[in-house]
């Protein structure tokens, strides 16, 4: 039976949450409307807006609702955008961190610049596209209007590589990244492929012009190493490996951490990954960038070979969660740049809490881990500045953010 709900506010996930207590939440509502919605295999499920807001407008996707790709396509960009940062807001609040919060940076750019695309067989049809919100069933899909046009022939050749291998009956990962110089594709799930298909993958990325096709990160034809512009080098991609989800958001938060290490001569890069801070810091400084992933160093140590008119720069492959730099390691550091994964870095934040370093920047995908650690560095005598969100990713909760803190 449907129930008629008045709408608060929207909560961290981006679901419409009532005025009651306990409170229910109401995906794709909005504050102060007055809905039906009605419970239905423990989700609770919009079914009618009786009273509507008047920032509401339409959504620009037909999949939206269905898809679980995107949360909020049904509000004005102001109130979004207020309601992105107060999330930052909120979350450094409950960890009782009090700093001014910046206006919200628009980083989406051109769109996003790699997808993974979720392949399944249904009834004997296959299909190419996202998983539904909190659910293994698949929405199929025929574009997504928040790509990056240079991933145009994503979908076709993800499509292509499905039917392929639709006889193994497998659920695949399809995993497509934009280079500079075509799509890099890698596959997951089909598990081991006989010779005569793999030869024929090879004639199918032929056919859609792939740069590279791997599957679970074995090369299966390469028409020219992928390769992503970082500042003034030139980086190749390992297949499968981490890249901002836009240009416009790698840019941005570079943006931010050059403008953080001005004046730095000797920076430490943590979590570096492929170089995206690295390589645009070297302009200007002496860098030392770790990361676990070999191979995304390795990419890292190859573009620096290959890229004139970098100051020294060395790339090594450490494991920073089980050996974090101590503080003996730190002296003579005049800037540490952290960018982790979502996990966070706590034991690092806790060795940086414990040196000298006169400044540390952060770059976090998350807010409540980067709340744990900025809490660490503040109570080991850091100040924490102003912090920056960045929205690389429109129409989710999802947040990226930048801080600066000094001793």
């Amino acid at each position: 039976m449907a129930e008629r709900i008045t709408i608060d506010h929207v909560g961290h996930r981006g679901d419409g949450v009532s005025s009651d207590r306990p409170p229910t939440y109401v995906p794709f509502t909005l504050p102060a409307e007055v809905v039906e919605a009605e419970s239905r295999d423990g989700k609770c499920r919009l079914t009618r807006i009786e009273q509507q807001s008047p920032d509401r407008i339409d959504p620009f996707c037909t999949y939206f609702t269905r898809c679980g790709g995107c949360a909020i396509q049904h509000w004005q960009p102001t109130p979004y955008q207020a309601w992105k940062r107060q999330i930052v807001i909120d979350i450094l609040s409950q960890a009782n961190i009090d700093c001014p919060v910046d206006a919200l940076v628009d980083a989406h750019g051109a769109g996003r610049r790699r997808v993974t695309l979720h392949a399944r067989t249904k009834d004997g049809e296959t299909q190419v596209g996202f998983a539904e919100a909190a659910s293994h069933a698949i929405v199929a899909i025929d574009a997504c209007p928040i790509l990056d046009p240079a991933l145009s022939g994503a979908l076709d050749a993800a499509r292509a590589i499905a039917e392929l291998l639709k006889p193994m009956d497998k659920p695949l990962d399809i995993q497509v990244t934009s280079a500079d110089n075509g799509l890099d594709i890698d596959v997951r799930g089909s598990g081991p492929i006989s010779t005569a298909l793999i030869s024929k993958l090879s004639a199918l990325s032929a056919a859609h012009k792939l740069a590279r096709l791997t599957r679970h990160g074995e090369l299966v034809l390469m028409r020219a190493p992928p390769v992503v512009a970082m500042g003034t080098a030139s980086v190749a991609l390992p297949p499968g490996s981490f890249l901002q989800a836009t240009a416009a958001g790698e840019d941005a938060l570079a943006a931010l951490v050059l403008q953080h290490c001005k004046g730095a001569k000797t920076i430490l890069d943590l979590f570096c990954g492929i170089g995206p801070f690295a390589l645009r810091l070297a302009a200007k400084a002496k860098v030392h960038a770790l990361d676990s992933d070999a191979k995304a160093i390795a990419s890292l140590q190859q573009a620096i070979k290959d890229t004139k008119g970098l100051k020294p720069i060395k790339a090594e492959a450490r494991d920073l969660f089980r050996r974090p730099l101590v503080p003996q390691e730190l002296r003579d550091i005049d800037a540490v740049v952290f960018d982790p994964p979502r996990a966070g870095a706590q034991a690092q934040a806790e060795r940086l809490a414990a040196s000298k370093v006169p400044l540390v920047v952060a770059v976090s995908c998350n807010v409540q881990t980067f709340a744990r650690d900025a809490r660490i560095l503040i109570d080991g005598g850091y100040k924490l500045g102003n912090v920056t969100p960045v929205d690389q990713f429109r129409h989710t909760p999802h947040i990226e953010l930048v801080a600066r803190f000094t001793r």
